[in-house]
């Protein structure tokens, strides 16, 4: 709206409706927003049309489709995971639209939101994201227990509402078991089937079918990403075994308490959801004998990285670029770590990841 305020577009010609404001209560009613909508439109000259939270009123796609069809209109609309997910935009708007995925925050925004531009301010507040994320209103919180409770409202309203509610899930318990292991075993691989071993060994008994469902509904409601595995000899998707990261680290409060022990896989799921948010489709590479962290690929470009916490001696220097030897393409090859010294070698790009991550 301010874009279009800049362009000279005539105020009176914006049209924004929050159904979350009790003062347009009455505009949840589709034939009531249908014709306050027509009343503000008194000339023929394009109006621009905001509906934040639309879900809230019925049969919405009706009036949309309606408004697109008979009218000069641009419209943008929001909603919640639990009523408007991606995957269902198809039937509910007909012809042509544009989706856009709100990611939390990238580093590179923490850092503008919080306008730090000195570079020992960016490494404390990297261990803070690391922490605790970057869903935007934790950053107002301005101590560690309201943080917690803040994430844990999300996490409650996705699981209560995005999942059960939009699933009608009958066994919570097992829902919560399942976002339990996956909170605190972040970018780790498995299968359906490991899972099941794993609820069996702790006697609880539970269905593969149950199990592929209950996952599947939980990277619907964004909570968190799966990434297939790829054959970099054979030049194929793998099956069976994902990865699976989270969203957003900050949920992994909600449950544990430290991350320390932890640091390489933390530093793992920061990569993958800023190659994500950057446009990349992500695969983890397959060789013979090792796992390559991510194959990323942006239309003709594609990179390979590995992820370490720190290059802590040579065995860990040949572990993370020896990966490397095996692949022959020219494409480019990076190992991200928290040092502070160069190890580029042998072609192979070696970069701080702050750095890397400020790097767009």
């Amino acid at each position: 709206m301010d874009e279009l305020k800049s362009n000279k577009v005539a105020a009176d010609h914006i049209i924004y409706i929050n159904f979350e404001d009790f003062d347009y209560e009455e505009y949840t009613d589709p034939k009531k927003l249908n014709s306050y909508v027509k009343e503000k439109m008194v000339d023929q000259e394009k109006y621009y049309m905001f509906f934040d939270e639309i879900q809230n009123v019925v049969a919405w796609e009706k009036v949309i489709n309606s408004l697109r069809a008979t009218k000069n209109t641009s419209i943008f609309i929001t909603g919640s995971n639990s009523d408007l997910l991606s995957s269902d935009l198809a039937t509910h708007i007909a012809g042509r639209y544009v989706s856009f995925k709100i990611t939390p925050f990238t580093f590179q925004e923490v850092c503008e939101l919080l306008k730090i531009t000195n570079r020992n301010d960016m490494e404390k507040e990297f261990l803070d994201y690391i922490k605790w994320g970057g869903m935007p209103q934790r950053f107002m919180q301005t101590d560690d227990l309201s943080r917690k409770t803040y994430l844990k409202d999300i996490y409650d309203s996705i699981i209560i509402k995005d999942i059960v509610k939009r699933f009608n899930i009958k066994d919570i318990d097992l829902l919560n078991r399942i976002v339990t292991y996956l909170l605190t075993t972040p970018s780790q691989t498995f299968s359906p089937e490991s899972l099941k071993k794993y609820f069996e060994s702790v006697s609880r008994g539970v269905s593969l079918e149950t199990l592929y469902n209950y996952l599947d509904y939980i990277i619907r409601a964004n909570l968190i990403s799966k990434a297939e595995r790829y054959d970099i000899r054979g030049k194929r998707i793998l099956t069976g075994k994902y990865k699976y990261y989270l969203t957003d680290l900050g949920f992994t409060n909600i449950l544990s308490e430290g991350k320390k022990e932890q640091i390489g896989v933390y530093l793992e799921n920061i990569v993958y959801n800023e190659l994500i948010a950057r446009g990349y489709s992500v695969h983890i590479g397959n060789t013979e004998n090792s796992e390559i962290d991510f194959i990323a690929t942006r239309f003709d470009e594609k990179i390979y990285i590995q992820v370490a916490y720190i290059l802590s001696d040579e065995t860990v220097v040949q572990r993370e670029f020896g990966v490397y030897h095996k692949i022959e393409d020219n494409y480019p090859k990076y190992v991200l770590t928290m040092d502070k010294f160069d190890f580029s070698r042998d072609g192979i790009i070696h970069k701080n990841i702050v750095d890397w991550l400020l790097d767009r």
